[in-house]
């Protein structure tokens, strides 16, 4: 007898409202105005039923959670159920006095996301200039007493810069560093032709990385998110489609992974008409790829099969348009070209990073706006 996992981490995507406009941002293309958010009554009830689930953890994002007046009270009541939280901001709308708040209301730890070691290269990624509030904002975190963590998207724009921007964060007195090859969905997938690194950067970057972890290993963790175009085989995204978390939209969408909106051929839930324990043990879209009964070949009869789980279903979507395929990052995908032909172009030795940006809000045209 299938017993349904259960979930331990959601990610509550609170507003997709964000004072950046990145280049690889993992919202979907078709971004939520404020008037589709759920309202606090709707997302207190949300996580009093993730909290029945079994969740332990909660992961307040957005766009920019901070934008929300009422994320104090989300906290408060994560803390009276007993759920850890996670505030992963940007750090643009951090003050002394919210910090202060967020901490009094039970908040665990903050995660600050920096586009590389100077303002320019905020500014090219992001469309914004405000390197200098990121820096702020994590002396913010730490003054406040919680856990300073940091991310950073890692590309072709920025890797030559890896061990500039290590020193950024260690200077900045980050505990945890986790460096995010980026992952092509999205509006990543939008410029992946000016974003792909070609393999001699990669190569250098993973040996700037072993060097600067060991380096630092008594100060910050540090960890590496494997661009998979460049393996054999596909990343087991999520530990496997609806077993150990779930994301829920700012309108109140739910789904497997955060990416999941991407496939436009499935009907996902809401929490608008479903109760979120319905929604996870019993909802069509979240059964579809549980398990591996749904394989085809070659990854039903792959001795793999239970390790990667077919791989990603978003990324299998993006590529073939086809949730249900084989992920063309596996060596025996019937599509891999479409991964070993993105290869090519990013290993061209006079190609340059020189096409136009897509910036997250297509209102944003240029890197000086």
């Amino acid at each position: 007898m299938n017993v349904t996992p259960q979930p331990y981490g959601l990610l509550a995507e609170v507003t997709h409202r964000c004072p950046l406009h990145c280049v690889y941002c993992s919202n979907p293309l078709a971004l939520l105005e404020r008037q589709d958010e759920l309202g606090v009554e709707d997302w207190l009830r949300v996580l009093g039923q993730a909290a029945d689930l079994g969740v332990l953890q909660v992961h307040l994002s957005g766009g920019e959670p901070l934008v929300r007046g009422d994320l104090e009270t989300l906290v408060a009541e994560c803390r009276r159920l007993g759920m850890y939280t996670n505030l992963i901001t940007s750090g643009l709308g951090l003050t002394e006095s919210r910090a202060e708040s967020l901490v009094a209301a039970g908040l665990n730890s903050a995660q600050l996301s920096i586009q590389g070691d100077t303002a320019e290269s905020t500014n090219l990624v992001a469309a914004s200039k405000r390197f200098d509030k990121k820096e702020a904002a994590a002396r913010i975190i730490r003054d406040a007493g919680l856990p300073l963590n940091m991310n950073v998207v890692l590309h072709r724009l920025n890797l030559s810069r890896l061990d500039a921007i290590i020193d950024v964060c260690a200077r900045w007195g980050a505990e945890r560093l986790e460096l995010a090859n980026t992952q092509y969905y999205g509006w990543a997938l939008r410029n992946r032709d000016q974003l792909m690194p070609g393999k001699a950067q990669l190569d250098d970057a993973v040996a700037v990385y072993q060097r600067r972890k060991a380096e630092l290993a008594e100060q910050m963790e540090m960890l590496w998110i494997l661009p998979d175009y460049y393996e054999p085989y596909p990343k087991p995204c999520m530990g496997g489609w609806a077993q150990t978390a779930l994301t829920v939209a700012p309108d109140g969408v739910v789904y497997p992974c955060p990416v999941a909106a991407e496939i436009t051929t499935m009907e996902f839930a809401s929490v608008r008409e479903h109760d979120l324990g319905w929604i996870w043990a019993k909802s069509p879209a979240f059964e579809a790829y549980r398990g591996t009964e749904w394989m085809p070949d070659p990854c039903r009869s792959c001795s793999r099969k239970e390790i990667d789980f077919g791989g990603c279903r978003c990324q299998a979507f993006a590529l073939t348009g086809d949730a249900g395929r084989t992920d063309p990052v596996c060596q025996h995908s019937p599509d891999h070209h479409l991964v070993t032909d993105a290869l090519v172009r990013a290993n061209q030795d006079d190609r340059g990073a020189d096409g136009q940006l897509v910036h997250r809000r297509p209102t944003v045209t240029t890197p000086g706006r």
